[in-house]
């Protein structure tokens, strides 16, 4: 591979380059409605808007809500008293914070997706008939933090991988059940799952798959694409989970380099010089025009032809957060 991308030159003398898109890829109905419902809110009561914590995981969404008038804030308590709106991020939050609102008086909206709700159900259901929880996750994200705040301390315990699964030590072994992150790799957790079962038999497991249906198809995607391709590009940001678990689906499937940017400005030029096919995905909070932006970047050095790679249709779509909608609708 050369140590350098082609230079910039006439469209006669740049090399063929074939991109493969992967479909579906981008935003998913949860990340729309999380960004719908900000920008509705300050339509609806001009700014300032506050929100706890980024909207959705994306540095460019997050910088383009800001600018329209958007704060963002990683706790309530750095929001002053206000009749402004409260918006909670699409990743859900702890039981607290909810709490915390009201006896502030805030006008709070909570723009968690509903499959993240889902999972907070499960978890709770599952307490309330006596079974200790399981979550399958990574320590830290904010959609952990926010299951785990379902419920008491100490009635969910965390697992990131088959060797905690060896070292969990539950109450009961009898009396368990797991839940996921939604936007976990589903290989990843597979394994992580056939471990929980293979120690706890007894093990109940959620009614439907946690993990989300935009995940699964965009992993899907690039595990037909990736075998395909001399390099991948996941648009995205770092602290995107689903982004990450994208970005190693595509090594985990052969692809020799696999990469993930937020903008065509943080490609490393240097490691696509001789590439003849490139695969190009996004993940769940990632808006299109960064993928073009990207293509578009390609295109000056190389002669790009583009084709579509679609592995499954997406027609999900989620109202607005109550609270918005009747105000939407007139």
């Amino acid at each position: 591979m050369a140590a350098d991308a082609p230079p910039l030159t006439p469209s006669a003398e740049k090399p063929p380059l074939t991109v493969l898109l992967c479909a579906p890829r981008g935003f998913c109905a949860g990340v729309v409605r999380a960004i719908d419902a900000v920008e509705q809110a300050l339509r609806l009561y001009g700014p300032p808007v506050y929100v706890r914590h980024e909207i959705v995981h994306n540095k460019y969404v997050v910088e383009g809500l800001r600018r329209k008038g958007a704060v963002f804030v990683d706790e309530l308590s750095e929001i002053p008293e206000t009749s402004a709106p409260v918006i909670f991020s699409a990743h859900g939050v702890a039981k607290a914070v909810p709490v915390e609102a009201a006896e502030r008086r805030f006008f709070a909206v909570d723009a968690t997706c509903p499959l993240v709700t889902k999972v907070h159900r499960e978890a709770e259901v599952h307490w309330k008939r006596g079974r200790t929880v399981v979550l399958v996750g990574h320590s830290g994200h904010p959609e952990v933090v926010g299951t785990m705040g379902q419920l008491p301390p100490g009635a969910v315990l965390l697992v990131e991988t088959v060797a905690d699964v060896a070292r969990l030590a539950p109450p009961d072994p009898q009396t368990l059940a797991y839940v996921t992150q939604t936007t976990l790799s589903v290989d990843d957790t597979r394994e992580i799952v056939e471990a929980l079962r293979a120690r706890f038999p007894a093990i109940v497991a959620p009614h439907k798959e946690d993990i989300c249906y935009a995940t699964t198809n965009r992993q899907e995607a690039v595990k037909v694409v990736a075998p395909k391709v001399d390099a991948m590009l996941v648009v995205g940001s770092p602290n995107s989970s689903n982004s990450q678990r994208l970005k190693e689906v595509a090594e985990r499937a052969g692809c020799p380099v696999s990469r993930l940017v937020l903008r065509a400005q943080d490609i490393d030029w240097s490691l696509f010089g001789s590439i003849r096919a490139l695969g190009v995905t996004a993940g769940a909070s990632a808006p299109e025009v960064l993928v073009e932006e990207i293509i578009d970047a390609f295109a000056e050095r190389y002669d790009v032809t583009v084709e579509t790679v679609s592995t499954a249709d997406e027609s999900v779509f989620f109202p607005l957060p109550r609270e918005l909608r009747g105000a939407a609708a007139e």
